[in-house]
C-alpha cells in the first residue's frame, strides 16, 4: 500500500554537526541526489536511512517511495487517509503528505532521492530495530497501520509494553507517552556498557534520561544535534 520505506525524515537546523555526529557512531553517508533545493544529506547503518532536511518548515516523516503516487490517492482515501498536502503535476516531484491519528506525519513520493549505499558498516549502536512512535491511542493506532498494510504485534511483556507494527522495509513501535514522548530510534546490543565505551571513545556520550521502567537495566540515550533520541537496550 504505502510502498517500500524510504527514510526517516528530520528536520536539521546544522545539517553538519548532525552529519558529524552520525558519522561518529558509524553511519555511512550516501550520495543524494537533486530532487530538494534545500540542503540535503542521508546516512545509514544499512537498515535505517535518515534524511537530514535543512529546512525550516520541514517536520520529521516518515517518508515512504512508490511510483505512481497520483494513482495511489483513491486507494489511500479509502483506507481513511485525509491529506494534509499534495504536490502533484508534470513539472513537479510529485509528493504528498499526511498526518497519522497521533499526528505524525507520512510522506510518499514519486521516486528515490538518493542512492544505495553498497557497503554500509553498521553503527556503534547495535541492532536497529524501529521507530518508535508515541501515540495516545495504541488499538487505534495498530488499527491505523494495518490498514496501511502493517502486521501488528501486541507486545505487553517487554520493559516496555508496545505495539510493534512489522512491515518488510521498516517496522513502527507505538508506546505510550508517558515512556517516549518524541519518535525514538530504537537498537538493541548484546552489551550496552561495552557499546558505550566504544561510543565515548568516539566521542559521543549520553545525554539524556531513560524511560523510567529502564532505569534499573542496562540502556542509554543518546541526543542527536537536531534532537533526535536514539535510545539503546540490551537484547
Amino acid at each position: 500500500m504505502l510502498g517500500r520505506f524510504l527514510e526517516y525524515s528530520i528536520p536539521t537546523p546544522d545539517i553538519r554537526a548532525s552529519i558529524d555526529f552520525y558519522g561518529k557512531l558509524g553511519f555511512s553517508q550516501a550520495q543524494v541526489g537533486e530532487t530538494w533545493a534545500h540542503p540535503y544529506a542521508v546516512v545509514t547503518d544499512g537498515r535505517l536511512h535518515l534524511g537530514l532536511h535543512q529546512l525550516a518548515t520541514a517536520v520529521p516523516a516518515l517518508t515512504f517511495v512508490k511510483p505512481d503516487v497520483l494513482g495511489q490517492l483513491d486507494a489511500l482515501e479509502s483506507r481513511g487517509v485525509v491529506f494534509e498536502y499534495r504536490n502533484l503535476g508534470n513539472d513537479v516531484f510529485n509528493e504528498v503528505g499526511w498526518l497519522d491519528p497521533s499526528g505524525h506525519l507520512i510522506r510518499l513520493i514519486e521516486a528515490r532521492t538518493f542512492s544505495p549505499v553498497k557497503q554500509p558498516r553498521g553503527s556503534l549502536c547495535g541492532y536497529f530495530l524501529e521507530i518508535a512512535l508515541a501515540v495516545p491511542d495504541r488499538e487505534l493506532a495498530k488499527q491505523y497501520w494495518e490498514r496501511l498494510g502493517f502486521v501488528g504485534l501486541d507486545e505487553p511483556d517487554g520493559a516496555l509494553p508496545h505495539v510493534s507494527c512489522t512491515s518488510d522495509s521498516i517496522d513502527i513501535g507505538l508506546y505510550d507517552p508517558a515512556q517516549l514522548r518524541m519518535p525514538t530510534l530504537m537498537f538493541e546490543t548484546d552489551e550496552v556498557k561495552e557499546s558505550l565505551a566504544r561510543l565515548t571513545s568516539a566521542g559521543v556520550a549520553p545525554s539524556g534520561a531513560v524511560p523510567a521502567p529502564l532505569r534499573h537495566r542496562p540502556a542509554a540515550l543518546l541526543v542527536a544535534p537536531e534532537g533526535t533520541p536514539l535510545l539503546l537496550a540490551n537484547a
